[in-house]
């Protein structure tokens, strides 16, 4: 079964930017080592688009510095989750935001075998846990400890999770992080997962604009941490025991009873990537996603209704110098 769908194919684009022209007329003083280096130039590089805005400017960032560099990108929809069998087979070649404290058994499984591999960082300064809106603490005095949810659980029940609290979890696609952390830390609160980014975010707001009762597991960098007043549980610190040895930690009985370990994110390619387009190898490794910048452009697509192609695009004018920088590594 497939699982790939929404293919867009985006053809080479040429630059206006002076910055741009110098560089190109640069190229031809290289010799034959560029060319030889793009590989197989001809067929299409096939990019992952996941479930979330700030990952579809990543892919973008990436997908406008390849065209530069002379290859065709396709931006292919694909799960968080099942995206791995589609590198693993080379059907998909790579994918921007894989986040360690949230990476799938799917990616281990593959990277282990050998059918992926993990290039870096991939610039973000990120961060994940449990997220409430400020007026919230008025309902559930204690917070932001996390032991004070306890006594506060009956405050977020609905009737979907009665007599547990509900707590407003990741996507199913992307693993279930707030329910095993609700086991970990045996708290009475039921884990329900959102159908999307854009459900986790109007829940935010309906809660702010209600000042009703919300529980969830989010993330950074996102624009709605800069539009809404909201703050983090305060959580036993993660360390690599939380996840191995029921003995550490406040419940003696499980695992995972911690925060969200530090995260990185990472950028990730099939395992043929280097050899098909070693130039193109060189630079998926050069790309590096700034977490401001991500941020503004989120705020620009989501909040303003900009396109992506194009609230990308301008960036990368913007940036000709970083882009043309990232293109060179190539050569």
């Amino acid at each position: 079964m497939s699982i790939l769908f929404n293919k867009t194919t985006i053809k080479p684009m040429r630059s206006t930017k002076i910055a741009s022209l110098l560089f190109a007329s640069l190229l031809p003083f290289a010799g034959n080592t560029f060319a030889a280096d793009m590989g197989a130039k001809d067929e299409p590089i096939k990019i992952a688009m996941n479930e979330w805005t700030g990952q579809h400017i990543s892919t973008h960032i990436l997908g406008q510095t390849l065209t530069k560099a002379g290859y065709t990108v396709e931006y292919v929809t694909a799960g968080y989750d099942p995206q791995f069998t589609a590198l693993s087979d080379g059907e998909l070649h790579a994918t921007m935001e894989i986040w360690s404290s949230n990476a799938p058994e799917s990616f281990h499984k593959a990277a282990e075998a050998g059918k992926v591999v993990n290039v870096g960082d991939n610039g973000i300064q990120a961060r994940e846990g449990f997220l409430y809106p400020v007026h919230v603490k008025e309902m559930c005095p204690g917070l932001p400890a996390w032991d004070a949810l306890k006594e506060c659980a009956q405050k977020f029940a609905t009737a979907e999770t009665i007599p547990q609290g509900r707590l407003l979890d990741y996507p199913a696609d992307w693993g279930s992080p707030g329910a095993d952390r609700m086991a970990g830390l045996d708290l009475p609160y039921k884990a329900i997962p959102a159908g999307s980014e854009g459900a986790l975010v109007a829940e935010l707001k309906a809660s702010v604009a209600k000042k009703s009762p919300l529980f969830m597991v989010f993330w950074q960098p996102h624009w709605a941490l800069a539009e809404f007043d909201t703050e983090w549980v305060e959580m036993p610190e993660a360390e690599s025991a939380c996840f191995e040895d029921p003995a550490w930690g406040p419940n003696p009985a499980a695992i995972n009873d911690c925060d969200f370990a530090p995260a990185t994110v990472s950028k990730v390619v099939w395992s043929g990537f280097a050899e098909k387009w070693p130039a193109a190898f060189e630079i998926v490794k050069a790309v590096s996603v700034d977490t401001d910048a991500q941020q503004a452009m989120m705020a620009a697509i989501d909040q303003n209704g900009g396109d992506l192609a194009e609230v990308v695009g301008k960036w990368v004018e913007e940036n000709a110098a970083t882009v043309d920088a990232w293109v060179a590594a190539g050569s």
